[in-house]
């Protein structure tokens, strides 16, 4: 009987204790001082649904995002639009029967898409800085008023 080592999926690491604090001294100096200037946190799932990532990141984007398979596949009335969506995939065509969720690769479109969704709360709110301050982006969206 052979045993596997234990490793690491690719593209991944463990941190261990002293670099998991140096870690979160970092994230938290960030934090306050973004607080500082007002900013409020936000927090997205970490799976969007397919259509909003796809021909968002271009073509090479599109290869780089992890697809989640849906509930239900092994199911015996679900094996043969199972089976189909699969030679869909295997032909470069999506097929929501098989997937219709994906991991975020960025949190560019999940933060738009939030803003989308959150419109009427955000412009109360919030507003975009369109280089109305010097110590603001262009584009960045932050509290009103700004600093």
């Amino acid at each position: 009987m052979s045993k596997n080592k234990p490793s690491l999926p690719q593209g991944t690491r463990d941190f261990d204790p002293a670099t998991v604090r140096k870690r979160r001294y970092i994230f938290d100096t960030i934090r306050e001082v973004f607080e500082l200037y007002g900013y409020q946190p936000l927090e997205t799932p970490a799976m969007e649904n397919l259509d909003t990532l796809m021909g968002k990141y271009g073509e090479e984007g599109d290869k780089l995002i992890f697809k989640i398979l849906n509930n239900g596949l092994a199911d015996p009335k679900n094996i043969d639009k199972a089976k189909t969506a699969f030679d869909n995939i295997l032909q470069g065509r999506n097929d929501p029967n098989l997937t219709e969720r994906a991991l975020r690769y960025d949190l560019t479109i999940p933060f738009a898409r939030y803003v989308a969704m959150s419109q009427s709360a955000l412009e109360r709110h919030f507003r975009a800085a369109v280089g109305t301050s010097p110590s603001i982006p262009p584009g960045v969206v932050c509290p009103s008023p700004v600093p």
